[in-house]
């Protein structure tokens, strides 16, 4: 395998696993207690490993809880879009703009730039992404629940291009990634839980219940899709990274419409060509 390749097949696995995590988290019907349960299968998928990797250095934990703050912030957003529409439709807008922030604020915060053939193919394939996403409510309620649910996928977004700077620039400061990895999974869990506690006060364990197969199934593949991100980032550019995880979009969108019986049709089939085209187009023009 080149050199070349191995990021971007990290990158695809990160996509697909990253589809799965979401699909079981919006397939749970209560999101937030359903990312409550994902959010600790994550921490202990990881917990086998923490005596295995080195400690963070002291001056590194502010840099890995300022990281978690920014993902609680991204959380909160994508609880609020999914509670508002389809998967399908949530799904598109957040990755669908995420590389688009990350691009602008990797500029300012980490020094990297695209080339302009580059930067045509990123915004091809976010505009295709939102291809997805136009309403398809016939319905007063159901187009202002559709607004709603864009709102937050478009603040779910902003988070991803916070997190995949700040994480980018921690993976690469860290001595050893996997450490980072692990301490953010151990930490990650814990807004998520006091959120859910509170506002699930009195049923927690009804709703819990429900939710446990596919939360654990969902939190495997979770921590597998940001530890194979993580990664990467240490291997290309940020913008590069998150570019290629939003392929996840097309395989959200076939979940959905396989199991949750959400609309596909043409429209999306288009837009998957448009996004695979402008994602090639990227790496050929690195």
């Amino acid at each position: 395998m080149s050199s070349a390749a191995f990021p971007i097949i990290l990158c695809l696995l990160s996509a697909i696993t990253v589809a799965i995590a979401n699909f079981f988290v919006k397939r749970g019907g209560d999101v937030l207690t359903a990312r409550m349960v994902l959010s600790l299968s994550m921490a202990a998928s990881v917990l086998p490993l923490a005596p295995f990797v080195p400690l963070p250095p002291q001056g590194m934990w502010l840099p890995i809880l300022g990281s978690v703050v920014v993902h609680w912030v991204y959380q909160f957003c994508l609880i609020r879009a999914l509670h508002r529409g389809d998967l399908s439709l949530v799904f598109p807008v957040m990755r669908g703009l995420g590389p688009l922030a990350t691009a602008i604020i990797a500029v300012f915060a980490l020094g990297e730039t695209l080339n302009l053939v580059q930067t045509i193919g990123l915004i091809a394939a976010s505009l295709s992404l939102l291809l997805f996403a136009i309403p398809t409510s016939t319905t007063t309620s159901g187009r202002k629940l559709d607004r709603d649910a864009i709102f937050w996928s478009g603040m779910a977004a902003a988070g991803i291009g916070a997190y995949a700077v700040v994480d980018a620039s921690v993976s690469r400061a860290m001595p050893n990634v996997w450490t980072f990895v692990v301490w953010l999974f151990l930490l990650d869990w814990i807004g998520i839980t006091v959120v859910t506690l509170w506002t699930r006060r009195g049923q927690v364990i009804a709703r819990v219940r429900p939710q446990l197969k596919a939360g654990i199934v969902g939190g495997v593949a979770g921590t597998l899709s940001y530890g194979l991100a993580i990664y990467a980032y240490t291997l290309m550019d940020t913008v590069l990274v998150t570019a290629l995880r939003e392929t996840s979009v097309v395989f959200a969108a076939m979940l959905g419409f396989v199991f949750l019986k959400e609309g596909f049709g043409p429209r999306r089939m288009v837009a998957a060509s448009i996004l695979a085209t402008g994602l090639i187009v990227m790496q050929v023009a690195a």
